[in-house]
């Protein structure tokens, strides 16, 4: 079986993100995917909200058929780096950390390291020089939201030199843009275990640009993170992120 995963978003646990959980979950579903993987900036508090309010399982397994995959996007000290398929503890805590100590976090809690957006100079893309001393799973090779497009083909053109896997993304932050971009995974076994093992592989890619509508957003977004806080949903055990 094909199934179509955005593994790079963001909800407003992030500092730049607008969206819910629920939102999020609602525009993916209307899009066609069968999971997405939340990937907010240094802080897992979302895969801790949505286990609380049974949108995903601790098990790994499907909510509905529908895979949400725990993850966190680490800005280390070379760059953004994802993490995916697992969480880390005090994420905030490891900003500017080596890259390489973060992807040994990773391996050790059996999750996949995925440079994001990398050559990005814009967005703390992971350069070359970095990229080649990382035990990277895996690259972003699409991203909908890259500054200029010729950094995904340098992405692309590095994942075939080094014979990595590549994936596809849509680094939303907000839910309209969920799913513009995503891999296609074939396996039979939709569970957080299955999907890792496959990315692994050899996988289809949907490679959209966001619209000139959503990238204004996500810039506006952006620019409003540094003017106010978020206000996160109440929850006994889900503290703001500082």
């Amino acid at each position: 079986m094909s199934f179509n995963i955005d593994l790079h978003t963001h909800s407003f646990f992030s500092g730049d993100g607008v969206s819910s959980p629920e939102e999020i979950i609602t525009a993916a579903r209307a899009k066609g995917l069968h999971g997405f993987a939340i990937t907010d900036h240094n802080t897992c508090e979302a895969v801790q909200y949505m286990t609380q309010k049974g949108l995903m399982r601790e098990d790994g397994q499907s909510v509905d058929d529908f895979l949400i995959i725990p993850g966190v996007e680490v800005t280390t000290a070379e760059g953004h780096l994802l993490c995916i398929g697992t969480t880390l503890a005090d994420a905030g805590k490891l900003k500017g950390r080596p890259a390489r100590e973060i992807c040994d976090m990773i391996h050790e809690r059996g999750g996949l390291a995925i440079p994001p957006h990398p050559y990005d100079l814009f967005r703390a893309g992971i350069r070359f020089s970095a990229l080649e001393t990382l035990p990277i799973d895996a690259i972003e090779v699409f991203n909908a939201a890259t500054t200029l497009r010729r950094y995904n083909r340098y992405a692309f053109k590095y994942a075939q030199e080094r014979g990595l896997p590549m994936t596809a993304a849509s680094d939303a932050h907000h839910a309209a843009a969920v799913g513009t971009a995503y891999t296609i995974l074939n396996t039979n076994d939709l569970s957080v275990k299955g999907i890792l093992a496959q990315i692994c592989k050899s996988n289809d890619l949907n490679q959209h640009y966001l619209t000139p509508r959503d990238s204004m957003r996500k810039t506006w977004n952006n620019w409003l993170r540094l003017r106010k806080r978020k206000h996160f949903p109440e929850s006994d055990d889900v503290a703001e992120d500082e």
